[in-house]
């Protein structure tokens, strides 16, 4: 399906137009409509097929409601047989039309031994100048097909997607976005001391992996930025095993890492004046003889030694590993992880919602905007020294898991805070992915599977630094 930005409206089959209650009052077809029962409320359809128009509800003028809508208007274009159909857009609504247009008719269809045929090949955007929305169409583009890209690795299943196919993927992208690559496998993790990580991945067949992909932009850069992603590509829970209901899905705790990597094929390819570093700490959590246990006591790359209480707590000790090792290889003005980290974000601030940590103020503010701006949904969750107490380990430094079942999310965002420096607590913002990166039900622009939570925040807020 091709997008197109154009002044023409004569060449496509169909005319889509968001309709709000005032507006149907003057709606040409609006005899026609009221006798089909179309009220305009938010997300209603109504199509008119004897005059090629489908009419789309839509509550108020504003992105949020706008994204929702394409998005259902683009899953019945498909459904229908129609080869072309036509979008009036203007420059306050483009990218939101955009989105719901390409992430709402977003389908992973890898694994089917058929696929459906689907006549609608283009879609035409109408505005009167062009050349005023031009860099406007061509950004959203770029953000929404980084985001199906993350949606597409999250989506592939752990048997396709390990973490040696993890860097090998992450190798491809460098090549095809003229990215700088480095993979460290097991002998170097172990040079460097990643005792931590190392043991999380112990088990499995597949040897963990870091993987570091670097964006230089051609002039001097105005920000140094490392992102940092979780890349279980699978985790079954280890010694601590998942309930079997649990498991399914678990291909989706590989989207922190994912989503970085979806963060930098966007900012390579916006050219932002902005040097970005994405780390993915690439393992897979598996049983066996060779587990890590329960009553185990990691020393991490830090020299920190921390009691595990839980192998399912394992997130975590792989990030403290490459927090670490990139704030010793990188100075960056900020560094952002991104995991899916806890099951109780989502008992927190439900399954829409990022849950971000961290000690500034300023910085949590910036991402309020950006969420604004880019229709992802951010929560902050605060920390206390309160809460710090629970990590308190008799026999260790710090034990992977709190004492009590309370601010889960919370405290597994201050055990990362036990790994990052004192020069870098104002730096750093830790986001919880838990809840939405990964949907069984869809949602506003959202599709069954992996959403690609991050890169549409990430690139709003790096826009705004450039």
């Amino acid at each position: 399906m091709n997008i197109k930005l154009t002044e023409n409206k004569n060449i496509a089959d169909v005319c889509v137009e968001f309709i709000t209650k005032d507006t149907l009052k003057s709606q040409k077809h609006k005899t026609t409509l009221s006798k089909a029962g179309f009220g305009a409320e938010q997300d209603t359809l109504c199509f008119l097929h004897e005059k090629k128009f489908l009419a789309c509800g839509i509550e108020k003028q504003n992105s949020d409601d706008l994204r929702s809508a394409s998005s259902v208007a683009i899953k019945t274009l498909k459904s229908a047989k129609y080869k072309s159909a036509f979008f009036n857009v203007n420059e306050n609504n483009i990218q939101a039309v955009i989105e719901g247009i390409v992430l709402g008719g977003y389908e992973y269809t890898k694994y089917k031994s058929t696929s459906k045929t689907i006549d609608l090949k283009e879609i035409y955007l109408v505005c009167k100048d062009i050349k005023k929305i031009q860099k406007q169409f061509e950004e959203a583009i770029i953000i929404a097909d980084a985001t199906c890209f993350t949606r597409d690795i999250v989506n592939t299943t752990p048997e396709d997607l390990n973490p040696p196919s993890f860097a090998k993927l992450a190798k491809k992208l460098a090549k095809e976005n003229k990215l700088e690559c480095t993979v460290l496998n097991e002998s170097k993790l172990a040079q460097e001391k990643m005792d931590a990580m190392l043991a999380v991945g112990r088990a499995s067949r597949h040897e963990s992996q870091l993987i570091h992909l670097t964006y230089k932009p051609k002039k001097k850069a105005k920000k140094v930025i490392s992102l940092v992603g979780k890349g279980l590509t699978y985790d079954s829970g280890g010694l601590s095993l998942k309930p079997s209901a649990s498991m399914v899905t678990m291909k989706m705790d590989k989207a922190g890492g994912c989503a970085v990597l979806g963060m930098i094929k966007a900012i390579s390819e916006l050219k932002l004046d902005i040097e970005v570093h994405a780390f993915v700490g690439a393992v897979e959590n598996m049983i066996g003889g060779d587990a890590y246990k329960p009553d185990d006591v990691l020393v991490t790359r830090s020299g920190k030694t921390v009691e595990v209480r839980n192998t399912d707590a394992e997130g975590r000790l792989v990030l403290c590993d490459v927090l670490d090792y990139v704030q010793e290889k990188v100075d960056a003005d900020y560094i952002f992880d991104f995991a899916t980290l806890t099951g109780a974000c989502m008992v927190a601030l439900g399954q829409y919602t990022t849950g971000v940590m961290g000690h500034s103020n300023k910085l949590k503010h910036g991402f309020y905007e950006a969420s604004n701006n880019s229709g992802e949904l951010v929560g902050s969750l605060p920390f206390n020294r309160h809460l710090k107490k629970l990590l308190k380990s008799d026999i260790a430094d710090i034990s992977n898991v709190a004492a009590k079942p309370y601010g889960g999310a919370i405290t597994a965002g201050l055990f990362l805070d036990n790994f990052i420096k004192d020069e870098n607590k104002d730096k750093w913002l830790h986001f919880d992915i838990a809840g939405s990166a990964y949907t069984e039900s869809p949602w506003d622009c959202n599709v069954y599977g992996g959403t690609g939570a991050g890169v549409r925040l990430m690139s709003s807020f790096l826009k705004s630094l450039a």
